[in-house]
């Protein structure tokens, strides 16, 4: 297993992933952190997992956004996995500085696990909004 920092080569993977979940709407690259590589990947056996993005701010607090998996990986540890790179991303914003990380979402397995890992989950649904400003 190998989490590292999320490179341009792996931005169709990424594509191609959230075109696969029907929910998904794949990010403007300008929405997210460094272009599209501001985030951790966990890989086992040259295989890509899962991938999540580290958008940093100017108070205590990092926002975790766009966890997405491999739809294609269905080992068994497949879930583990998802929740070890949501790990690897919460202590490299520990080793920033920073003593919160927010995420908002909607996917109740994602959701479960962001619960198993330690995170407070509001009981009321909430939506994501967001605007191009051209």
């Amino acid at each position: 297993m190998n989490v590292r920092k999320i490179t341009e080569d792996d931005w169709e993977d990424l594509v191609s992933w959230w075109d696969y979940w029907p929910e998904w709407k794949t990010p403007h690259r300008d929405m997210l952190p460094e272009g599209g590589t501001g985030g951790v990947i966990i890989e086992k056996d040259k295989t890509k997992v899962a991938a999540c993005f580290i958008f940093t701010s100017n108070s205590k607090t990092a926002w975790l956004e766009f966890v997405i998996s491999n739809p294609h990986y269905k080992e068994k540890d497949r879930s583990e996995l998802i929740e070890q790179v949501i790990t690897a991303a919460e202590t490299i914003c520990k080793n920033l500085g920073y003593s919160f990380v927010y995420s908002v979402g909607r996917n109740k397995s994602l959701v479960n696990k962001y619960k198993k890992l330690g995170w407070w989950v509001d009981k009321k649904p909430s939506f994501e909004m967001y605007k191009y400003l051209k």
